[in-house]
């Protein structure tokens, strides 16, 4: 049955009422990045507590990473590049040991909760969000429930706390490399008519990574296309906060609707070990930025949103409220990114899978016959 757009619409506008109440709160509270973690947070307790039927369109959370994605990719100027090269093999490094760390969470997770270490691991894993959920729900014998409801945790949490801890004082300065911001060179430029290169550009790559199936299309796409064009010596417009802070409500209130717990079966225990369980890959992520910041001479800030275990959307909007270093914050949260998209698929399938065909081997008649 065909929903009512009408009725769609006035969703919608409901929606984006209550998401701007939030931002407004947050504002007013003076909480880091208040248009990204507002709207989110009202959004978890009203789609939860209230009787009321929210809805977001997907054009709305699109246009909001191809914000990102533009500012992301104005910051990877051919210097930062470089750089990012030079990095590459500490990328893999921290990478590997965040990954066998997660791995190491969902074991304990597993044995205090009785769910399947499979099911565990995914919930676990801080890859990208629609890439994870999308392995879940593509591999058999998966609790899909909980790998959804433990990843959203992950990122909600991290949303909220990664913004406070790199806002407080003891974070700011520990005698690394202050973040250069990179202003664009052509920052004094009109936005039209050079802005609709980059919009076009945007959706072109945007259409091609769906095609070769990239993780994030929608944000990896304007990331490309704008790094390109810019390289390429087309002037690229510097955005509005207005339209900064814009960018950041479409993601947050998409984020904040995500997280369903009504009609969960047994919420209060994955809810419980969800929270636990992104609370300790925090703790890890912290430790290891501390590591980070040392090796590289970073500021904790740069050190800690390039490790978090979030989205490079989120953790690049973060990076650009707190003027830490954007360009090495998405380098890390990029080559996490493709790493665990390339890597997690096939190891899963090499570790599990042998386990899972003896398991049909036991089970099927033949083998009952002989026993």
């Amino acid at each position: 049955m065909k929903a009512d757009p009408l009725q769609l619409i006035w969703k919608i506008i409901m929606t984006t009422i209550v998401a701007i109440m939030g931002g407004l709160l947050f504002k007013f509270l003076h909480i880091p990045v208040p248009w990204l973690i507002g709207p989110m947070v009202i959004m978890v307790f009203a789609n939860n507590f209230l009787k009321i039927d929210f809805a977001w369109h997907s054009s709305l959370r699109t246009v909001g990473l191809m914000i990102v994605g533009y500012t992301i990719g104005m910051s990877l100027t051919a210097e930062a590049l470089r750089d990012i090269a030079k990095q590459l093999p500490l990328m893999f490094t921290m990478t590997f040991i965040l990954i066998i760390f997660c791995a190491g969470i969902a074991w304990v997770v597993s044995k205090l909760s009785g769910i399947d270490y499979q099911t565990s691991i995914l919930a676990s894993i801080p890859g990208g969000l629609s890439q994870i959920l999308t392995l879940a729900e593509e591999t058999k014998g998966i609790n899909f429930a909980v790998v959804a409801v433990t990843q959203i945790i992950r990122v909600i949490l991290i949303i909220v706390s990664i913004p406070l801890i790199v806002s407080m004082p003891i974070f700011r300065n520990n005698g690394g490399q202050v973040a250069e911001y990179i202003e664009p060179v052509t920052a004094s430029i009109g936005m039209f008519p050079n802005i609709l290169y980059f919009t076009v550009a945007s959706f072109v790559f945007i259409y091609l990574g769906k095609k070769i199936k990239l993780p994030t299309p929608q944000l990896l796409g304007p990331i490309l296309a704008t790094m390109i064009l810019q390289l390429s010596g087309v002037a690229g417009p510097e955005l509005s906060d207005v339209m900064i802070n814009a960018g950041q409500f479409m993601i947050g209130t998409y984020v904040g609707l995500l997280l369903n717990i009504k009609s969960l079966p047994s919420r209060n225990k994955t809810v419980g070990l969800a929270l636990i369980s992104g609370v300790l890959l925090i703790c890890g992520s912290i430790l290891l930025s501390f590591l980070l910041a040392i090796m590289q001479d970073f500021t904790i800030g740069t050190a800690m949103l390039s490790l978090a275990p979030g989205g490079m959307d989120q953790m690049g909007i973060i990076a650009h409220a707190v003027n830490a270093d954007l360009s090495t914050v998405s380098g890390y949260q990029l080559f996490r990114t493709l790493f665990i998209f390339f890597f997690v698929p096939i190891t899963f399938n090499l570790i599990f899978k042998p386990g899972k065909e003896k398991q049909k081997k036991s089970m099927s008649p033949s083998s009952k016959s002989t026993s």
